[in-house]
């Protein structure tokens, strides 16, 4: 499915974060060479050390705001596809630390824009953004990849400036003749195993509920696009394929969301959660926060759809009982959190080829 990418090398920015720790599991089974790029473990516990992947598999420490060691990173590794994750992330801390989130965003993509134009061989690059970056008039239909872009919080925006700077980049130094391609990818709300990250639904939910806590809700009516972590990476990879035998494809925005039925709240998740585990316990916050938060979000994936062949293959309660059972093993049983994953990655390829 994969051949692309075996002995090829590849960089994985952000590769001890939440998504980028599974992009890594991933290709580690695809044979081929991984470099990955951070300047640290963000969680503890982490799924990127649960993982404790060696071989064909490089750890560079470095920050992507650092242009000139990313440049000689670049220029060194020679990569042949880059999947650059690399992020601040969570919207409440980049009320706390706007230029950090800024810095990171924005100026972190322009370097990785600036390392691939130092690059004089074929590489294949795919940027990850986020949903965020469409400009929220809580829109039913769902957004599609021409919706205007722009955000009222500091990480949204950050987002959308990188947009910007990445379309900057390709309509002046990537043209269609040269050698590196780009794509973009949007995803939604991306849940799974592995996730410890702060203020969000189901790590908070997890780590309060092991500890037989409850959990403080704040935004119960909200709705969002859930989808498994799974099936997002795997939507990389199929565009990272994509995009290295069709050159037509350089320059392209692609959302990766689930369908449009797959938009459940909140609330809706929390009452799936009291089914499927013990000891739920959670209270709704009574004082809203000063921060703004998108009630309703949803995006079209019908691009992705088309030209990819990608679509999500799994509903809520696959994508949450698939989520559960890894922090089961973890917390309950456990087990060697890596076979896990692999075997979670193992099962949905199986997956899509009965679905297919």
């Amino acid at each position: 499915m994969f051949k692309c990418f075996k002995n090829k090398k590849i960089i994985i920015t952000g590769h001890t974060g939440f998504k980028g720790s599974w992009l890594l599991a991933f290709l580690s089974t695809l044979n081929c060479k991984i470099f990955g790029i951070s300047k640290d473990i963000p969680t503890d516990p982490s799924h990127y050390k649960l993982l404790n992947i060696k071989k064909n598999f490089k750890n560079i420490k470095l920050d992507v705001r650092d242009k000139k060691a990313i440049v000689k990173a670049f220029k060194q590794i020679q990569p042949d596809f880059v999947f650059h994750l690399a992020a601040q992330s969570l919207v409440k801390t980049s009320y706390n630390f706007p230029e950090l989130t800024f810095n990171t965003n924005a100026i972190g993509t322009l370097n990785i824009l600036e390392a691939l134009r130092n690059l004089k061989k074929k590489c294949t690059a795919v940027l990850i953004t986020s949903d965020k970056s469409y400009k929220n008039i809580e829109i039913s239909r769902g957004y599609k990849e021409t919706d205007i872009i722009g955000g009222e919080d500091p990480y949204s925006s950050s987002k959308g400036c990188a947009e910007l700077i990445i379309r900057t980049y390709v309509n002046s130094f990537f043209t269609k003749e040269n050698r590196v391609r780009i794509a973009v990818a949007r995803a939604g709300n991306v849940v799974g195993g592995g996730d410890w990250s702060k203020d969000r639904l189901i790590p908070d939910c997890i780590k309060s509920w092991v500890k037989n806590r409850t959990v403080l809700i704040r935004s119960p009516y909200s709705t969002r696009p859930w989808q498994h972590v799974i099936e997002i990476i795997y939507g990389y990879l199929v565009l990272a394929k994509n995009l290295n035998k069709n050159q037509k494809l350089h320059g392209e925005i692609f959302n990766l969301g689930p369908a449009q039925k797959a938009n459940y709240s909140v609330i809706q998740v929390l009452r799936y959660f009291r089914q499927s585990w013990e000891k739920c316990k959670w209270k709704i916050a009574k004082h809203k926060s000063l921060e703004k938060e998108s009630k309703l979000l949803k995006l079209n994936s019908n691009k992705a759809k088309k030209i990819l062949k990608w679509k999500t293959n799994l509903n809520l309660r696959e994508t949450l009982e698939m989520t559960l059972s890894w922090y089961r093993s973890y917390y309950i049983n456990k087990e060697d959190m890596y076979k896990i994953s692999i075997n979670q990655i193992n099962d949905y390829l199986k997956n899509i080829k009965k679905v297919n």
